[in-house]
């Protein structure tokens, strides 16, 4: 038996929807900019390449989420809705038309942001870990396998107390699921257990304490949260 110095992690799990089994979580990647209006409202507006920033495993908070701690070291808190992609099969270098193949199944998920430190990182050509990588930083839903409803194609939207924020079409991706889990392939070897969180549409904004979030994906899921 394997003895270890301090005691070893524990493994970050999502629920599956529909089951009391877990899926483990390996790894978080993340894609910037993903939506043309998005991108335009952040500042950009090209069809670059996708780009990937990452979360740690442990940032994920799983269902039920109840209250979501408002982090510290931050001002200006962000909402970021996002599909999320649960990888079940390894793959290197994978061509697009093979790509969803590796897709375990989806979720919602919500990309918090520190914008404040994300901008200052910016502003000073610095990583974004500390204002994307934080201590749950990513809520997600339970993950519905890809054999329930496929591949999704509907709507996304988050709320923030009632109101909609944030309300789109997973088909206005500039890279859709298949040419971003392809790209990721190119640069990581992806396995069993990774999520990708795939992007935002536009509309993304602050929340405070006591705000509620509730978000949803058309043929995936919901979630619903508190920030404390």
């Amino acid at each position: 038996m394997t003895q270890y110095v301090v005691p070893a992690p524990v493994v970050s799990a999502v629920p599956v929807e529909g089951t009391e089994a877990l899926f483990p979580v390996r790894r978080i990647l993340c894609v910037g900019r993903n939506y043309a209006a998005h991108r335009r409202e952040m500042g950009g507006d090209d069809r670059e390449p996708p780009f990937f920033f990452a979360k740690p495993a442990d940032a994920i908070v799983p269902p039920p989420h109840h209250v979501v701690p408002y982090p510290t070291m931050t001002a200006n808190l962000h909402h970021e809705i996002e599909l999320v992609a649960a990888i079940g099969a390894p793959g290197t270098d994978v061509p697009v038309d093979e790509a969803l193949a590796l897709v375990w199944g989806y979720a919602v998920g919500v990309d918090l942001t520190r914008r404040d430190l994300q901008n200052a990182a910016k502003d000073k050509g610095q990583p974004w870990d500390a204002g994307k990588g934080f201590d749950a930083s990513a809520p997600i839903s339970t993950i519905r396998p890809v054999s329930l409803s496929g591949h999704p194609q509907g709507r996304i939207q988050l709320s923030v107390n009632g109101v909609i924020r944030q309300d789109g079409s997973l088909s206005d991706m500039i890279w859709n699921v298949a040419e971003v889990i392809a790209q990721a392939s190119r640069l990581w070897r992806l396995e069993a257990g990774d999520l990708i969180y795939t992007g935002t549409p536009e509309g993304v904004g602050p929340l405070v304490r006591g705000d509620r979030v509730t978000g949803s994906i058309e043929d995936v899921g919901e979630l619903d949260f508190r920030i404390g």
